[in-house]
């Protein structure tokens, strides 16, 4: 390791921000400087925003010579090189080994690191093999990072992390602090830029005495340590424009726009008032964020239009598994608002409340007062996906009765929070999609060296057989009263349904999956590992065993609610539970054994590599996916709503019948013919959650109607719910169609696999079916009886398609034909008979999905639909 020593003196302490002497920073650090690495000369050098940056090769700091022997200088390609600016973007230290910078500061506690990389060719280095890691003192910061990967998944091929670390007091006269880059196997590491900052002391991190809000579990209040270190992944200015570094408070933090992640199908309004003056206080110093923040805000309509009717909303794409600092930043500056109780909205972050009642006025005491909320939330793992999402929503609050409907945000800050092991590095950006069940892996073989193991461990055993016997005889008496008391104990304290379905011993559960062998998992969810087993017996039935992780979030309620609800139904396309075990402190659920995984496997490309399914076979699972939803809804003796509704929650089996899984979040409907709902916390999936439930908390069937007609829109576009990389009108799939389908574009967000498969009238009728379910308004959607019914009749719709394939041609009365849409075979035929037909003759039938009109084919088309699904 080499280490480069930087000792900044104090006539260096202080950068340009771009405040007059008049009008200086209401922060000024104690530490804050600048690296241009990689640079050849010893100048100084200033970027485009004035900045002065320090060349790291020749600095009077530390040994030049060290510097030359551990690493190399390169300028980006003149290929690559392009709109960046030039400092300190076009230069960059490279290395091969492991290096250290070593900077000895002149006041301990929390610093901004900034680290500042363009993803460029240096000294003819394939960019795409560049991977290293980050530290800083004991912390993460990157592990085996990829720039390359990580600026193909922006818009930018240079950009900044931002890092917040305290610094331990050393008690002498340097606090040192290191940050080291170590290339991965076979790579090389490399950095254009290096800028630390200091900080006021609790402006992130609170005191130990002011516990945070931590959404997750509010009965759990959340405590800063001073061993938390911060990756800023998100700071915005909402409702207004970008700040510059040199534009901050004095710890020169940069501001962006809110537009790129606003979710809401209405933007609002962003009022700005230049002739306010913002009243900064003790508990908001000015220093908190820059006056244009709390001058520039985003609200719902100022007259009150349907804001009920709709949540404000931003989505931020998140690494999955840790937790997040999320601050809110608020001033009421509007004249119309002064007292309190005029504007009251809620706040949700992942559909879970954050503040049940936010009235600005109430926390700031005043108008024109700035203040900001911090709230901790964590961002679970969905299966594999390393991916998640913060779903930020603002709602007017109706039970408060304000004078306004609305809600406000002026600013937000997102920070990700180390994890125990003191990391904060998330995975490389994928651009594949990721699956949440892997195909059935081969039976674990035995291995000769445990068999050899054995043989040695029977000799032993032969050896002392009469001091081991009368240990046996000891220990099987006392195992005995074991069984007897823990059979007594379930007895009178456990309330599962045994007469419904078998309890199994864990004994009997480690027997079923080789004690739990890794090469056995077959899926990975919010509960925990699921492995393929196979239970003992003459049949040796193949079954799917679900174990509770106990780090997870879900627990003992889902547990018990999954065994009460499915040991009670039987139906052809629900997954049976054959029983489950709770000894030893462990959970454990066994289903049926579905051989060909979850839908979602069969529908986007990934590493299962499964073909594409055709469309008949897609429309054969929905309608039956439908029916055994319509099963929970009516069929039983009290309405089930299954709450999780999604394309991993459907299997297949060896013969491809599907079945709905996971019924953890299931709740019994309304009991009396008087309720219409069931009121709980909003719990569910991205891109699956009934929005009428997420604002009202009013749980119906029509939120499975809403969920299931995303898995419709899944299966016909052959895409996620939530598409991560595409713009942002095209993230939420529900929402997307929606749009595509009222602009008469529903075909060309058509999965491609399906070209020259669908029935133009079977499309038509399937895609208003799917587009019904995902109405905003639950009144507006169809029952699941008149889904299945709906399903069904596409299903009749197709296959009468194929029927007419048969013939060459479908004549009516008129002579004209009455061909619906033709196989992929027949399509390449027509295409060739049609070359001698007009222009706009072939245009239509060349189409991929075609579909003659007509007066009499309209009439046809509408008898077809009389009496289904209105």
């Amino acid at each position: 390791m080499h280490t480069i020593a930087i000792c900044i003196s104090t006539f260096l302490l202080l950068l340009p921000t771009g405040a007059t002497e008049t009008d200086q920073p209401p922060y000024n650090p104690t530490d804050s400087f600048l690296l241009n690495c990689g640079s050849s000369s010893n100048q100084t050098y200033y970027n485009d925003q004035g900045r002065l940056w320090e060349s790291d090769s020749h600095s009077q700091h530390f040994s030049s010579q060290n510097i030359q022997s551990s690493s190399s200088e390169s300028n980006a390609s003149e290929q690559d090189y392009n709109s960046a600016p030039k400092v300190p973007y076009k230069t960059a230290r490279i290395f091969h080994s492991k290096f250290t910078y070593s900077f000895h500061l002149l006041s301990p506690g929390p610093k901004f690191v900034r680290l500042y990389f363009y993803s460029a060719t240096y000294s003819g280095l394939n960019k795409s093999d560049s991977f290293f890691s980050v530290t800083a003192d004991n912390f993460i910061l990157l592990n085996n990072f990829s720039a390359s990967l990580f600026a193909s998944s922006r818009t930018s091929p240079y950009f900044v992390k931002e890092f917040i670390i305290s610094v331990a007091n050393n008690h002498n006269q340097f606090n040192l602090f290191e940050l080291a880059f170590n290339p991965s196997p076979n790579s090389y590491a490399f950095i254009n830029g290096i800028e630390i900052v200091s900080m006021p002391e609790n402006l992130y991190t609170a005191p130990t005495d002011k516990p945070i809000t931590f959404v997750n579990s509010k009965e759990t209040p959340f405590l800063f340590t001073n061993g938390t270190a911060l990756e800023n992944v998100y700071r915005l200015n909402v409702g207004g424009r970008a700040v510059l570094s040199i534009n901050d408070t004095g710890m020169l933090r940069t501001w962006i726009q809110d537009l790129n992640y606003l979710y809401s199908y209405k933007a609002g309004s962003t009022p700005y008032l230049s002739n306010v003056t913002i009243e900064y206080n003790s508990n908001t110093p000015a220093y908190t964020a820059p006056e244009v923040v709390y001058t520039t805000f985003r609200q719902m309509d100022p007259k009150g239009l349907n804001n009920t009717k709709y949540n404000l909303t931003w989505l931020f794409p998140l690494d999955a598994g840790f937790s997040y600092l999320v601050r809110l930043h608020f001033c009421e500056t509007l004249l119309e608002v002064t007292v309190e109780n005029q504007r009251v909205f809620s706040i949700y972050m992942n559909s879970m409340i954050a503040e049940e009642q936010m009235d600005v006025i109430y926390y700031s005491r005043g108008s024109k007062i700035p203040v900001y909320r911090d709230y901790i939330v964590f961002v679970e793992k969905e299966s594999h996906n390393q991916e998640g999402y913060l779903l930020l929503e603002l709602h007017p609050n109706n039970r408060s009765k304000p004078e306004y409907y609305n809600a406000m945000l002026n600013g937000v800050e997102i920070f990700k929070l180390n994890q125990s092991n003191g990391n904060l590095a998330g995975p490389n950006p994928d651009p594949a999609n990721s699956v949440t069940v892997s195909q059935p892996k081969p039976w674990p073989k035995g291995n000769k060296k445990k068999s050899s193991i054995l043989e040695v461990t029977i000799i032993c055993i032969a050896v002392f057989s009469f001091v081991l016997g009368l240990f046996v005889c000891w220990l099987i008496f006392f195992y005995k009263r074991i069984i007897i008391s823990s059979k007594k104990r379930r007895k009178e304290g456990s309330s599962l349904p045994s007469d419904l379905c078998r309890h199994f011993t864990i004994n009997e559960i480690k027997a079923a999956t080789c004690d739990f062998d890794e090469r056995l998992i077959i899926g990975v969810g919010g509960f925990g590992n699921v492995y393929r087993g196979r239970l003992a017996g003459p049949n040796q039935i193949h079954v799917a065993v679900k174990r509770l992780n106990p780090r997870s979030k879900q627990g003992a309620r889902e547990f018990r609610t999954e065994i009460e609800m499915l040991s009670k139904l039987r139906h052809v396309h629900l997954v049976s539970l054959i029983g489950y075990c709770d000894d030893r402190n462990e959970m454990i659920l066994v289903y049926e054994y579905m051989s060909r995984g979850t839908l979602r496997d069969h529908l986007y490309s990934g590493p299962t590599e499964n073909p594409a399914l055709p469309w008949k076979q897609r429309l054969q699972i929905c309608v039956e996916a439908a029916r055994g939803l319509h099963y929970l809804h009516t069929g039983a003796n009290h309405v089930i709503i299954h709450r999780d509704v999604k394309s991993t929650n459907i299997l297949l089996d060896e013969k491809w019948v599907a079945k709905v899984s996971d019924f953890g979040l299931s709740r019994m409907g309304p009991t009396s013919a008087l309720d219409t709902h069931v009121s709980t916390e909003v719990k569910g999936s991205f891109g699956y959650l009934d929005p009428e439930y997420c604002r009202r908390h009013q749980l119906t069937e029509k939120s499975d109607v809403y969920s299931f007609g995303v898995v419709l829109l899944e299966m016909l576009c052959g895409r996620p719910a939530m598409g991560r990389a595409l713009p942002k009108e095209q993230v939420g799939l529900a929402n997307w169609a929606q749009k595509c389908y009222k602009n008469g574009l529903i075909e060309q967000i058509v999965d491609p696999n399906l070209e020259g498969e669908i029935a133009a009238v079977c499309l038509k009728k399937f895609a208003e079916i799917a587009v019904r379910c995902v109405a905003d308004d639950g009144i507006l959607r169809p029952s699941m009886a008149d889904v299945v019914g709906g399903l069904e009749f596409v299903m009749e719709l197709q296959e009468s398609d194929e029927k007419v394939d048969e013939f060459v041609g479908f004549e009516m009365a008129d002579g004209k034909d009455r061909r619906l849409f033709g196989s992929r075979e027949s399509h390449d035929e027509e295409s060739d008979s049609g070359k001698g037909k007009s222009s706009e003759e072939n245009s239509t039938e060349t189409s991929v999905f075609r579909w003659e009109e007509s007066e009499e084919s309209d009439v046809w088309f509408r008898t077809l639909l009389v009496g289904e699904l209105g």
